[in-house]
Order: C-alpha cells, then sequence, then structure tokens
C-alpha cells in the first residue's frame, strides 16, 4: 500500500515539472524566458517550448503593431496665435523584446512614455505652423506628420528602448468650443470680403467689354454708313451719266420728259391750274 502511495505521488511530482517545463508561443508574439528576472531566451515562432521548471518562468510580449491614440492634447497654440485641439495616433511596434523589458519593461509603460514623446513633439511642432496650413492634408500637413514621425522615432532610437515608432498620425484638428463662433464669424467676414472683391472686378470687367463692344459697335456703324453713302454717291453718278447719256441722244424727248415729270409733281388729285393758252404746259396737254 504504501509502495503505491510513493508511486502515485511521484506520478503526480512529475505531471507538476512535466506541465510546468512546457509553454505554448502563440502566433502574433514573442515569448522571453526569464532566469532570476534576466531575459535569457527569446522564442519568436509558435509551437510547444520547454523551460526549466521553478527556476524560469515567461513572460509574452505583443510582435505585431500596435496603436496609442491621445483622443486629447489639450489646448495648443498655433504659430498665428489660434487655439486648436489635436486628436493623434501613433503606430508602434516592439524590435528588440530583450531590450524593451531591461528598459521598459511592462506595455503600460511603454504606452506611456510614447504619449510623453508625441505630446511634446507634437505640441512644438504646431507651434511653429500657422492654422491654415495644419488643416490642409494636401500642403504642410502632410511634411507635418512625417517630421514629427521621424522626431518622435529619434528619440526612441537614441533611449535603446527595443521599439519603433512606424508612424505618428494628426486625426482631427478642432477649435475650441469657446473659440468657434468667433472664428467662424471672421471666417465668414473674410470670404463676404472676398466675395465683394470678386463682385466688384466682375462689374469693372463687365464695364470695360459693353464699353469696348460699344465702341467696336459704332465704329463699324459708321463704316456702313460712310460705304453706303459712297456707294449711294457712285449709284447717283453712274445714274446721271446715264440719263445725260441717254438725254443727249434726243433733246426734245428729254424736254417733253421733264414737262410730264413736272406734271407729276405739280398736278396731284383734284388740283386746279390756270394756264395761258400760249403756256409750254398747256401746248403740251393739246398735242401742239
Amino acid at each position: 500500500m504504501k509502495k503505491w502511495v510513493v508511486t502515485g505521488a511521484g506520478l503526480v511530482l512529475l505531471l507538476i515539472v512535466l506541465l510546468g517545463s512546457l509553454f505554448v508561443v502563440r502566433e502574433g508574439e514573442y515569448v522571453v524566458v526569464l532566469q532570476f528576472g534576466e531575459a535569457v531566451r527569446i522564442h519568436k515562432e509558435p509551437g510547444i517550448k520547454i523551460k526549466i521548471p521553478f527556476i524560469e518562468n515567461v513572460t509574452s510580449l505583443p510582435k505585431y503593431q500596435q496603436i496609442h491614440e491621445d483622443n486629447q492634447l489639450g489646448t495648443i497654440l498655433t504659430k498665428d496665435k489660434k487655439p486648436i485641439n489635436v486628436d493623434n495616433y501613433t503606430v508602434w511596434r516592439i524590435t528588440q523584446p530583450q531590450m524593451f523589458l531591461q528598459t521598459l519593461k511592462t506595455m503600460s509603460t511603454a504606452d506611456s512614455l510614447i504619449g510623453n514623446a508625441v505630446y511634446s513633439t507634437v505640441r512644438r511642432k504646431l507651434s511653429e505652423v500657422d492654422y491654415g496650413n495644419i488643416i490642409s492634408e494636401n500642403t504642410a500637413r502632410g511634411d507635418l506628420n512625417e517630421d514629427i514621425t521621424r522626431e518622435v522615432m529619434e528619440q526612441v532610437t537614441r533611449s535603446n528602448y527595443g521599439i519603433e515608432i512606424v508612424d505618428v498620425r494628426i486625426k482631427r484638428t478642432d477649435l475650441p468650443d469657446e473659440n468657434k463662433d468667433s472664428v467662424y464669424n471672421r471666417m465668414i467676414s473674410d470670404r463676404q470680403s472676398i466675395a465683394a472683391g470678386y463682385l466688384s472686378e466682375g462689374d469693372e470687367e463687365s464695364r470695360k467689354i459693353t464699353s469696348s463692344a460699344d465702341r467696336q459697335a459704332r465704329e463699324l456703324i459708321a463704316k456702313a454708313e460712310s460705304d453706303a453713302k459712297k456707294i449711294i454717291a457712285e449709284g447717283e453718278e453712274e445714274a446721271a451719266r446715264i440719263y445725260n447719256a441717254a438725254y443727249g441722244k434726243d433733246a426734245q424727248f428729254y424736254k417733253l420728259y421733264r414737262t410730264l415729270e413736272s406734271y407729276v409733281t405739280t398736278i396731284q388729285d383734284e388740283t386746279v391750274i390756270m394756264l395761258p393758252i400760249d403756256s409750254p404746259y398747256t401746248k403740251t396737254l393739246l398735242g401742239k
């Protein structure tokens, strides 16, 4: 009976030792084996691993990228003295687990350190840039994100924390609530002033175009009238020449024609005239 007890106790002890010596490395994590608090091995590949029970213990660290978010950095003054609230996020990862454990030890410590480094860099950088450039993603803001990322990366690299800053991004900039109305009103006033300037320039340009068009129209009409008068004069001159040539062939007929024309002018409707018997009019009418 005693033999069975000893055997059972031995099996239990063996099982405890066996379980205490095995651990699992999962996908997406580092597992660091510690011996009396000092890292002795780092396992990067997933699988079942062995450690010395009771002497070695393990701690796991994330292998993939982490995101640290600062939803409110407080009010920051830009270069042109405009107060703004900024939200940003930082993407980082552990590259040297052993160095990380020696310096930062925990994820919360790393998160706090990154937050402080990003805060000081963002605050200093934004104070060097005008507000208009900060809110424009296509101008200085893209360069600003790159500058902040580079500076924060240089800080953590110099300190050998075993981490890498992948990216720092400003995701939102906003005015403090107490400043919004005054800024919006000023923006509206500025836009109205710009619009009034455009309208004034448009009116001036319209007057120039209208004046030029009127002048060109007057010039065209004057030229057309001059050409018309010239054509009429030339026509009348040609008609007179033709008449003179025609009438010169028969002077008597021309005299008769002119007399008949004078009848048309003188005798209209029921006009009554008295002519002497020897008047050329009378002779013509009587066929003498």
